[in-house]
This record gives structure tokens, C-alpha cells and sequence, in this order.
């Protein structure tokens, strides 16, 4: 499920590069960090979350 969600992101990213989406926070092409540091963010709590519950 993580590498799913990293996967959209990393799309993500790569069409704001392109084409900035328009979405509130992501106007201009050089806010494509939020999106990769948002898959960052969401990658380290899924490990912690699989490290706690095994």
C-alpha cells in the first residue's frame, strides 16, 4: 500500500514539474517538494506504524 501511494505522489510531482496543478499551495512548478516530502512523511509513519503493531 505504501509504494502505491509513494508511486502517486512521485506522479504527482512530476506533473506539477510540467504543469503545476493549480491546487491551493501548489501554483508554481517549484512546489513539487511539498508533494515529495508529503510521500517522505507518509513512507516513515507507515514503517513506524508496521514496526509498533509486529
Amino acid at each position: 500500500m505504501t509504494k502505491i501511494i509513494v508511486l502517486f505522489l512521485l506522479a504527482l510531482a512530476l506533473i506539477q514539474i510540467i504543469k503545476p496543478l493549480g491546487w491551493p499551495g501548489l501554483k508554481k512548478r517549484s512546489d513539487a517538494w511539498k508533494l515529495a516530502l508529503g510521500g517522505l512523511m507518509v513512507v516513515v509513519i507507515s514503517i513506524g506504524m508496521i514496526a509498533l503493531y509486529q
